[in-house]
């Protein structure tokens, strides 16, 4: 494994758990707000490490 990749699942391990908090935050301490608004971050913890991947694979195509 890469060092690009090790240091991208280290920060997907980060982002996803942060954004896990932030959705159970949202949803358990929330009372005046609607549960759909936990949607946002529960799709940016899956769009954001997806895209920073595909960022560091196109680097890695690029400088090889």
């Amino acid at each position: 494994m890469k060092l690009w990749q090790k240091l991208w699942l280290l920060f997907t391990v980060m982002w996803v758990f942060v954004a896990a908090l932030n959705v159970a935050t949202i949803l358990f301490f929330g009372d005046e707000v609607d549960p759909g608004k936990a949607l946002w971050p529960a799709l940016f913890a899956l769009l954001v490490p997806a895209a920073a991947y595909g960022l560091g694979w196109v680097w890695d195509k690029l400088t090889r």
